[in-house]
């Protein structure tokens, strides 16, 4: 489609202002979108050294992880309703200043529950400090939630469908730019801040017993010597993002907008739902007719449970698995992270300009083509434990290459199927079945690693992907967006109140 469509025959100044406006808000609400990222993913980075310094189990952090993902997929499901119909800068804000202040205060669990418990040590204190830890990332789960739905409510209204794969994939990466960007970053602080106390023998007790590690041997004391001399690093995980969160809650109030007509531009051609100003239809007929009765929805829905067990699964747990059962050091294991982040960057940037130009916009079909490329990738990682460390990262890589595709195209062909005035209701609803995906993996990942190892966490992923994979291709034949149905959903209704008002005239 030329660019003459795409605006309609605007004047060039109108289209200048346009662009530059849509730029702004990619841009703004791109890094925002990191740096609520940035405040979510350093938690998995902590977990080594609260395993390390306290003793908290696979099996506990997977249940704070999976009961604060059905938490966030609650609350994208609310706020995506809230969104809808309040000013969406104004709610993408205030979520991430809550955000950090989830975060300042998750630093200071310990203080709290030695100030309730009397002791910094024991069962009362450490069944005390996994709760307050937990209630802590629930509320901030729950504020997390408020910043995806306005991004799917702003960005299709400043973005042609024909271009919405392309650009909102890129607008995408800014989940991989935080993820990693909390990686790298957190695991510099857990290998150069905090206190050390390498030279205190209970403390190297401490961490031996509660790693399980034999301190007589040369390779398990390097591990333990590397809490030791950074004890109390995790804290920093917390209260440095803290910090860019609240700049960063600001940086959205200044610079975004909710839509072109708020600042003085038309909306964009092709975008058109059919509402007329005087419509008198509720809208929960039209959020029946786009959303809960649509079947391309429900199915991107269910696909979703598949895509977010595979990649929550990975980010996650990742660097809890490259240090216990490929025994990385906690550095190394940040790096190999970070990487798969980069190259999950290239893959939704490459998976939204396939579904543009070579699929003409139907996502659906290029998140067939990366699931199946995911699970190659992610077998040929744990069926080939042996390949040199270099090789071995790099195919982890190359599924998180295909794994983020899926994960920004469902959000982008649900926005297309309920159009723009459903979007973030329709995202909503996809984000509690994607959330509902990274409970079962939490919860599962935690439990499988106790009892049975890691590979068979890998083997599990695989065949999840299957499932995944077979999902989308029942939606093969779906068309790339909603508006020719909304455009028959009130075509129908005004007719419907027409043939009303003549009865009643008669």
């Amino acid at each position: 489609m030329s660019k003459e469509s795409i605006y309609g025959g605007w004047s060039p100044d109108v289209i200048k202002k346009f662009k530059s406006w849509q730029l702004r808000t990619i841009v703004v609400s791109m890094i925002g979108y990191a740096i609520y990222y940035f405040l979510r993913k350093n938690f998995s980075v902590a977990m080594p050294g609260l395993t390390a310094q306290y003793g908290i189990s696979n099996t506990s952090f997977g249940i704070i992880i999976g009961v604060s993902s059905l938490i966030y997929g609650f609350s994208r499901f609310a706020n995506g309703f809230i969104v809808d119909r309040w000013s969406s800068r104004v709610i993408m804000a205030l979520g991430l200043l809550l955000c950090a202040a989830c975060n300042l205060a998750f630093g200071f669990g310990v203080n709290v529950s030695s100030w309730v418990t009397g002791v910094d040590a024991g069962p009362d204190f450490l069944n005390l400090l996994i709760l307050t830890m937990g209630v802590t990332i629930v509320f901030n789960q729950y504020f997390q939630g408020m910043g995806y739905p306005p991004c799917a409510r702003i960005l299709p209204s400043w973005i042609h469908p024909s271009e919405l794969a392309t650009k909102m994939s890129i607008w995408n990466t800014s989940h991989s730019i935080g993820a990693g960007a909390a990686v790298f970053f957190c695991g510099l602080i857990m290998t150069n801040m905090g206190s050390d106390m390498s030279g205190d023998p209970a403390i190297i007790n401490t961490i031996a017993h509660n790693l399980g590690l034999d301190p007589s041997k040369a390779d398990n004391m390097k591990q333990i010597m590397q809490y030791a001399q950074h004890w109390d690093a995790w804290r920093w995980c917390f209260w440095i993002p803290a910090i860019l969160g609240i700049l960063g809650a600001l940086w959205l109030f200044v610079g975004l907008r909710d839509d072109p007509r708020s600042v003085g531009l038309p909306e964009l051609p092709a975008t058109n739902t059919g509402k007329k100003s005087d419509d008198k239809v509720s809208r929960s007929k039209f959020l029946k007719a786009m959303v809960w009765t649509n079947r391309w929805i429900w199915t991107l829905c269910f696909a979703n449970i598949f895509v977010y067990v595979m990649r929550m699964g990975i980010l996650d747990w990742g660097p809890k698995f490259l240090t216990e059962a490929r025994h990385m050091s906690l550095a190394l294991a940040a790096i190999s992270v970070t990487i798969f982040e980069v190259l999950a960057i290239v893959g939704t940037i490459a998976a939204g300009w396939c579904t543009d130009h070579i699929f003409k916009g139907k996502a659906h079909r290029m998140c067939l083509v990366c699931m199946v490329g995911a699970v190659t990738f992610l077998s040929l990682f744990i069926f080939l434990p042996d390949l040199p460390f270099a090789v071995s990262i790099a195919i982890l890589s190359g599924a998180g290459f295909f794994i983020y595709g899926p994960q920004a195209l469902i959000g982008i062909a649900s926005a297309n199927q309920a159009t723009k005035e459903a979007s973030a209701t329709a995202n909503g609803l996809a984000g509690i079945f994607g959330y509902v995906g990274s409970f079962v993996s939490a919860i599962a990942v935690g439990i499988v690693a106790d009892a049975f190892g890691w590979n068979m966490v890998f083997y599990l992923f695989i065949a999840v992907g299957i499932i995944g994979a077979l999902t989308f291709v029942t939606m093969w034949n779906a068309p790339r967006d909603g508006y020719e149905r909304s455009q028959k959903f009130y075509a129908a209704a005004e007719s419907d109140i027409e043939d009303k008002a003549a009865e009643l005239n008669r």
